[in-house]
């Protein structure tokens, strides 16, 4: 029957029970333990270590996830912050771009008044304020006496103006003016 038992044929444990372990463990076998019954909450007691065991892994879960939700936050705070640093710089780009665009109108306002105020005057007064611009404001009221006079159809005081100015500035002003294009708008 031992032999039997330890080829595993049969279960001798099961036949002959209590009187079979103490041979048994002799031959190398190991006696199995047996569980005492005496407590009469160890149904519960099992339960409740499951319990706790299932409650520190959902607790390790949720730690887990916390850190990562705290990186995802801290990651989202500074894509907010680059967002907004972003909106900034593009604000001052336009609010830059847009005072520009009006000094422009500005100065294009500006520059057909004194045009319009030239144009109104005697040829020989008019040269005789010209004389004190610089070359390059010279330029650009003479550019928009032009205009002025093409888009009204009227013959231009350009070619008066320069006619009686320094012929030596005359010829620096026209060189200047074929090398600089009127700008477009």
């Amino acid at each position: 029957v031992f032999w039997f038992d330890f080829l595993g044929l049969i279960n001798a444990r099961s036949y002959l029970g209590w009187a079979i372990d103490p041979v048994m463990g002799l031959f190398g076998q190991k006696v199995p333990q047996s569980i005492v019954v005496d407590d009469p909450v160890l149904l519960d007691s099992i339960r409740i270590r499951k319990q706790e065991e299932a409650l520190d892994l959902k607790y390790q879960d949720l730690t887990g996830k916390q850190d990562e939700l705290a990186k995802l936050d801290l990651t989202i705070s500074q894509k907010t912050a680059d967002i907004t640093e972003r909106e900034k710089a593009q604000d001052d780009r336009e609010k830059s771009f847009n005072e520009k665009l009006k000094a422009y109108d500005n100065r294009k306002a500006n520059l057909v008044r004194i045009s319009q105020d030239l144009t109104s005057m005697k040829p020989a007064a008019a040269v005789k304020i010209m004389n004190g611009y610089d070359d390059q404001l010279l330029i650009d009221i003479l550019r928009t006496t032009q205009e002025l006079a093409d888009a009204a159809g009227a013959t231009s005081l350009v070619s008066v103006w320069l006619s009686q100015l320094d012929p030596a500035r005359t010829a620096e002003i026209q060189r200047k003016m074929t090398l600089k294009p009127p700008a477009t708008e």
